[in-house]
């Protein structure tokens, strides 16, 4: 009821909300706004505008190397992992069975653990398997990382649908291929393109594990750590900004699609 609202506590709550905001937003901001500064260092007062920063890290091989390797990760990783979390999500709607809340902890575990021991568990595993240094370690290890975050989205768009829905297209003569293809790839269609935009950009921004396992194959975030060992560099808050530009969109892009209205099964 809003008539028992306290405007004193209802401003309160404003201002620690605009306070986190900003407490969050403003070394993302003062990035942005050093990355076209003129001066080497970050200080006040501001030297002129310039964009020689990203000229130079749209010239350094180093850098395009490092983007690309991100990209490469992000787009198999986003595959993997929405594949694997869809199934995860699945078999928690459709079935019953003895031990499933066990299941269910560990398929959801790995956002849980520390990334430097996941990173240290990932670099002996696959050392023991002889992957460890290249891009597929990395793949494989964001993949851990970022298929619960797609199992939680799907799951969430599953526990809309009405567990009758599937029955009933059984009933009416499909198996359970074409129900999944004509009923619950349909249904989850705006979850699974949202879930592959935020596993994108989980691994886009990850950085502790992968610089454990990429070797020589670094992606842009380890790049980043590179920049900043000697000397401080400009570059680092425009590669800085440009990165958050990446991951904000595909977030922004995720979230548009899961409130995509599109729900109907075919």
């Amino acid at each position: 009821m809003t008539g028992n609202r306290n405007p004193l506590i209802d401003g309160l709550l404003k201002l620690h909300i605009t306070l986190c905001l900003i407490f969050i937003f403003a070394p993302i901001a003062g990035s942005f706004v050093f990355s076209l500064n003129s001066d080497r260092f970050p200080s006040l007062p501001l030297g002129s505008f310039s964009t020689e920063w990203y000229r130079l890290i749209w010239e350094d091989p180093l850098v395009w190397a490092g983007f690309f390797n991100t990209l490469l990760v992000g787009a198999c990783v986003a595959a993997i992992a929405t594949l694997l979390g869809f199934g995860g999500a699945y078999t928690d709607f459709r079935y019953k069975f003895f031990g499933k809340t066990a299941y269910l902890a560990l398929a959801l575990l790995p956002p849980t653990i520390p990334v430097v021991i996941m990173g240290l568990a990932m670099l002996a595993f696959l050392s023991r398997i002889s992957l460890s240094g290249n891009v597929v370690s990395v793949i494989i290890a964001h993949g851990v990382m970022c298929s619960p975050f797609a199992m939680a989205i799907i799951r969430l768009r599953l526990s809309q649908m009405d567990p009758d829905l599937e029955a009933a297209a059984w009933n009416l003569g499909g198996n359970e291929w074409v129900t999944m293809r004509h009923v619950i790839i349909p249904f989850t269609k705006p979850a699974i393109y949202a879930a592959l935009f935020i596993t994108m950009a989980v691994s886009f921004d990850e950085f502790a594990v992968a610089w454990f396992v990429s070797g020589l194959n670094e992606t842009l975030p380890v790049k980043v750590l590179g920049f900043l060992q000697g000397q401080v560099s400009p570059r680092i808050n425009a590669i800085g900004s440009l990165a958050f530009v990446s991951s904000i969109s595909f977030i922004v892009i995720a979230q548009l699609l899961m409130r995509n209205p599109e729900s109907k099964p075919s």
